[in-house]
């Protein structure tokens, strides 16, 4: 089916805000005695704030009674980094660009707080471009569970076959095809040789290296 829209994950895609996140769930789980590896984060990156606390408490024998708690904390800390410290990845403004060309609608769906979605829509000055936008924040399952692509598809009115999706977890990679929709997914540099991105359509080292070839490939 032909292509009409593209939606774009965001922490790790458009903004340099993963480190950012584990900066502030480092801070937050000290005070429980939990440290985390690198090799731990990435486990774990791609779920929501909700999955990611109740997960790690749970493996260090944290009471349940805590989740919502440091939840909370985490989400506040990592909002507050992210505004003084966050930068665009490579290729925003192209991809960006290029899908305005094409006519193409534009939405963004995360499993990050609708707080984080309205800040990207100002950082980025692309508020006016943005047909719809979702966040798994409150719906009872996030990435990787579909929902919140069918939903940002939905809102659209787009048929999720004719959606393109940028991601760059797994857990977003999962979601992103289990909604039927083509995915292309960008992975960092240290996970970019992971055999579990063959699942993607497309992976790219960098959202600045999508062009035409590559589109007129996903869109037969």
């Amino acid at each position: 089916m032909k292509k009409s829209a593209v939606i774009f994950d965001i922490d790790g895609l458009l903004i340099n805000s993963e480190p950012l996140w584990n900066k502030a769930a480092t801070e937050i789980f000290r005070q429980y005695g939990i440290t985390l590896t690198e090799q731990q984060f990435a486990f774990t990156t791609g779920l929501r704030s909700k999955e990611f606390v109740a997960y790690w408490l749970h493996q260090f024998n944290v009471p349940a009674s805590q989740n919502e708690i440091a939840e909370k904390k985490i989400i506040q800390l990592a909002l507050s980094l992210i505004d003084s410290e966050a930068t665009l990845m490579p290729g925003v403004e192209h991809i960006f660009e290029f899908f305005l060309k094409k006519e193409f609608k534009i939405g963004l769906a995360t499993s990050s707080p609708i707080e984080l979605i309205e800040w990207v829509k100002d950082k980025l000055g692309i508020r006016r471009y943005i047909h719809a936008s979702c966040s798994a924040q409150h719906l009872i399952y996030a990435k990787p569970h579909p929902q919140v692509y069918l939903d940002c598809a939905a809102a659209m009115h787009t048929n999720p076959l004719s959606c393109i999706c940028f991601e760059d977890s797994f857990y977003g990679l999962i979601a992103a095809k289990a909604a039927r929709m083509t995915c292309v997914v960008v992975p960092s540099a240290e996970h970019s040789k992971l055999e579990h991105w063959g699942a993607a359509d497309l992976k790219l080292s960098s959202l600045q290296n999508f062009g035409a070839l590559h589109f007129n490939m996903l869109n037969n």
